[in-house]
């Protein structure tokens, strides 16, 4: 991904980034050229190039940071009420088994805030506040650690179908 959790840049990241543009503009008032501007803030020469064409048409306040790209639909007192809704289960909304899914999670978000998400939006909704995929509850009670320890360093790199290469006296074969 491209951003953390993709959520975008932060706050602090976007200042950084307006303080770039802002050093690009003072430049490009005394004349100096695309690739040694570039050079010297260590930003692709296109966006230098860019910056200059918004600059030429709008001047440095056309550079000046345009604020986040949209505001979260789902306000953070709302997202807890949907993580109290996906706690309850699917069946508690009407799903016979008991898996979530982004469809279910999208349908759970039309019912109670009225508002249509598309599936990577639910996707990236879920993620941006720390949920994950297939995450299990608890470990299974049966789990030896040191038995998959074990299995993880001695019949893995034997496995017939590795794509590692195989070098002399490196794994010993039957």
């Amino acid at each position: 991904m491209r951003y953390p959790q993709g959520g975008g840049l932060t706050a602090e990241r976007q200042q950084f980034r307006e303080g770039l543009r802002l050093e690009a503009a003072e430049r490009f008032a005394l004349g100096e050229a695309s690739a040694a501007i570039a050079k010297d803030l260590r930003v692709s020469v296109r966006s230098v190039q860019r910056w200059r064409q918004t600059w030429n048409a709008g001047g440095p306040r056309a550079l000046e940071s345009q604020g986040p790209a949209s505001l979260p639909r789902l306000s953070q007192k709302q997202f807890t009420q949907l993580e109290t809704e996906l706690a309850k289960g699917p069946a508690a909304h009407g799903w016979e088994d008991q898996r979530w899914t982004l469809a279910r999670v999208k349908t759970v978000i039309g019912r109670h805030f009225h508002l249509s998400y598309t599936i990577q939006g639910v996707r990236k909704l879920l993620v941006r506040n720390g949920w994950s995929c297939q995450v299990p509850a608890r470990r299974a009670m049966e789990r030896d650690d040191g038995v998959v320890a074990g299995w993880v360093k001695e019949v893995w790199p034997c496995a017939e179908d590795s794509r590692r290469p195989v070098e002399p006296g490196s794994c010993p074969r039957s």
